[in-house]
Order: C-alpha cells, then sequence, then structure tokens
C-alpha cells in the first residue's frame, strides 16, 4: 500500500462568529409581539361573553391577516382557543368558550 499524500486545501475564510445554540432565546418575536402581548393580557382578564375591540387604524399598519395569524398563534401556545371577527374599523377577538 503506498503512503498518499495529504494535499493541504486552504480554509474558507469565517466571516461570522459562531454560537452554542444552547444560549439562543428560540421564542418567536416578531415585529406585532407589543400589540399580541397586550391583547393576550387582556384576553386572558376578560370575562367570558366579552370581546375585545380593536380599532384597526390603532394596529400601526400590521395587515389583518398578518395580526390574526400573530393573536391566534400566541393564544395557542398560551393554552386557550380564541374567535376573532371584523369588520371595517374593528378587528374583535375573544376567548371561545371550552364547550365548543
Amino acid at each position: 500500500m503506498s503512503k498518499e499524500k495529504k494535499v493541504n486545501t486552504p480554509q474558507p475564510v469565517l466571516t461570522y462568529r459562531r454560537v452554542s445554540v444552547g444560549d439562543l432565546d428560540r421564542g418567536r418575536r416578531g415585529k406585532h409581539h407589543d400589540l399580541v402581548k397586550g391583547i393576550l393580557q387582556e384576553l386572558k382578564i376578560a370575562s367570558a361573553g366579552s370581546a375585545l375591540e380593536i380599532p384597526l387604524a390603532d394596529v400601526g399598519g400590521i395587515g389583518l391577516a398578518n395580526l390574526r395569524s400573530a393573536v391566534h398563534r400566541a393564544s395557542t401556545s398560551e393554552g386557550f382557543s380564541i374567535e376573532t371577527l371584523v369588520d371595517e374599523r374593528n378587528f374583535y377577538v375573544w376567548k371561545r368558550d371550552s364547550a365548543n
């Protein structure tokens, strides 16, 4: 068996710093985080049968589909179900009746 000569291949120049995956915050904190956090806090203390009325003009240009998705995603991660409704001026959200 002949000995093969190792060819030294140049190492690529590293551009980015390496960090441990265990040190990363794996939570989702999108651009709607503060708005959604406030909505969920109020939903948690809302009485049964009442909905939050959120004026669409006050949501900072967030599209309705994105807002609705963010609120649903956050409520699911908090362990409760919601329902939503929208009209021309407002977004309504309430806790789903546990019987449903």
